[in-house]
């Protein structure tokens, strides 16, 4: 149930630079009171306190975090929103394909032995 609850988070779950550094004031700090988030965005991004409730309010709507009696938390870890963002960039810009996103990433990046071995290992580990 949780990645049908995902899949339709991404839908709505565009993070500009500035929001991108709050979830990550969240993400590095949960849970925290409202209070507590506050003062981290006053002294790290220079918001008032009216920026910090509206941006959360926003992303809370979104489906990102949760604001419970005045305690702030996330309903999706940093990873599942990064592995959520590059699914959608491998379907949106390479019909779905990992191999053709990995052809693309090649051609101007070589890959080190190391990481060739990495991969070959995930494709082990998840050969069916």
């Amino acid at each position: 149930m949780k990645e049908i609850q995902l899949g339709a988070l991404m839908k709505e779950i565009q993070l500009g630079a500035v929001e991108a550094r709050f979830a990550d004031i969240i993400w590095q700090n949960e849970p925290l009171t409202s209070g507590e988030l506050v003062k981290l965005c006053a002294q790290e991004l220079i918001w008032k306190k009216s920026t910090t409730y509206t941006i959360l309010k926003k992303l809370c709507e979104r489906g990102l975090f949760q604001n419970q009696d005045g305690i702030v938390s996330s309903l999706i870890t940093k990873q599942e929103f990064y592995v959520l963002q590059g699914e959608k960039f491998v379907n949106e810009g390479f019909d779905g394909s990992l191999p053709a996103f990995l052809a693309a990433f090649t051609t101007r990046k070589k890959l080190s032995d190391a990481e060739i071995d990495e991969l070959q290992q995930l494709i082990n580990k998840n050969r069916r």
